[in-house]
C-alpha cells in the first residue's frame, strides 16, 4: 500500500507520498508529518454519498433498507483535511460526526458493472460526514446545508492505495473515547457495488469521492471537542470542532429549528430514511420533554 496525502509545501499545494515519519514531494522535498498542514488528499468535481448501508445503522432506526441505495450530493466546498477545524455555525446546535470511507476514482468511470469497479478506483481514505441537523427540517431531502455545509466534509489524511475494504474496523472516537465501532462487513452494498450503481448514469472521473456510509451511534458534538475516525489500514482522521465567527442570518431562508424531528435523529431516534411520521427512538424522549417545556 502506498500513502498520498496534499499539504500545504512552502505555501503552495503539493502532492507527498509518505516515507515513514516524513511526506516526500516529487522535487526531493521532505516535511515531518508532525508537521505539517494537510488539505483534503484529492481534489474532486464531485462528492456523493450513501444514506444508509451499515446494517447496525439501520437496526439504531428501526427501519429496513431500501431495495437499493439512495444518495445525497455534498459540494466540494465542503472539503477540509486532517487537523482541520469542523465549524458548527454561530446559533446552531446539533452538529453530529458520522465516521465513514471514502472511495477515491482513479479513471473515468460510466456504465461498468461492479466486478469491473476496481479498476477504476484509485484508492481510499478515512471520511467524516458531517451533519448539521439544525437545517434537517427544510432540507431533509436535499440534505444540502445539513450535510453541505462549509467544512462539513474532512478527508484524509492520505489516500491510500492497494487497501482491501473486506472486514476493516471502523471508529469514531471523541475526546478519547469509543462512540463508533463496527466492521467494514456490516456494509449491505459494498465499494465496488456503489461505484458501479453511481457510474450507470453519472460519469465519475478522477479524484471524486463516494462516501460509503456510516455505522450506528452518530451523536452530537460541540465546540471543543476532538473527532478522529481511525480505519483499519487507512489511518486517522482527527479535526476539531469550533464555532463560527457569526451567526446565521436571519433576515434570508429558512432558519434553524429545534422540532422533535431534529432532536430525534441528533441524539439517536428512528426518523431518518422514513417517509412518514414514526414513534421517536429509544433515549429520545427525554429531548421531547424538552421541547414541551
Amino acid at each position: 500500500m502506498t500513502e498520498y496525502r496534499r499539504i500545504l509545501l512552502d505555501g503552495y499545494p503539493c502532492e507527498v507520498e509518505r516515507d515513514g515519519d516524513d511526506l516526500v514531494a516529487a522535487d526531493g522535498r521532505r516535511v515531518a508529518i508532525a508537521d505539517a498542514t494537510h488539505l483534503s488528499p484529492v481534489e474532486p468535481t464531485k462528492i456523493i454519498c450513501i444514506h444508509l448501508n451499515y446494517r447496525s445503522r439501520v437496526d439504531e432506526f428501526m427501519t429496513k433498507l431500501p431495495a437499493a441505495p439512495t444518495y445525497f450530493h455534498k459540494p466540494i466546498t465542503a472539503l477540509c483535511g486532517h487537523e482541520a477545524d469542523v465549524v458548527r455555525p454561530e446559533g446552531c446546535e446539533w452538529l453530529n460526526y458520522e465516521g465513514e470511507i471514502a472511495i477515491v476514482i482513479g479513471k473515468t468511470c460510466r456504465n461498468i458493472s461492479p466486478e469491473e469497479a476496481g479498476d477504476y478506483i484509485a484508492g481510499y481514505a478515512v471520511a467524516n460526514d458531517y451533519g448539521l441537523h439544525d437545517f434537517r427540517d427544510t432540507d431533509a431531502g436535499s440534505m444540502l446545508r445539513v450535510k453541505g455545509s462549509d467544512t462539513l466534509c474532512p478527508i484524509g489524511p492520505a489516500l491510500v492505495t492497494d487497501w482491501d475494504f473486506r472486514g476493516k474496523r471502523i471508529q469514531t472516537i471523541v475526546n478519547g473515547e469509543v462512540k463508533q465501532d463496527a466492521s467494514t462487513d456490516e456494509m449491505e452494498w459494498d465499494m465496488h457495488y456503489i461505484v458501479a450503481d453511481i457510474a450507470r448514469t453519472i460519469t465519475l472521473v478522477p479524484g471524486d469521492i463516494l462516501l460509503s456510509g456510516t455505522p450506528a451511534n452518530s451523536r452530537t458534538v460541540y465546540p471543543g471537542d476532538v473527532v478522529t475516525v481511525a480505519v483499519e489500514g487507512l489511518g486517522e482522521l482527527t479535526n476539531t470542532i469550533v464555532t463560527g465567527p457569526t451567526p446565521i442570518r436571519t433576515d434570508v431562508g429558512a432558519q434553524v429549528s429545534r422540532s422533535e424531528e431534529v432532536m430525534s435523529t441528533a441524539q439517536g431516534g428512528d426518523w431518518e430514511f422514513r417517509g412518514i411520521r414514526a414513534p421517536l427512538g429509544p433515549g429520545a424522549e427525554h429531548y421531547k420533554s424538552k421541547l414541551d417545556d
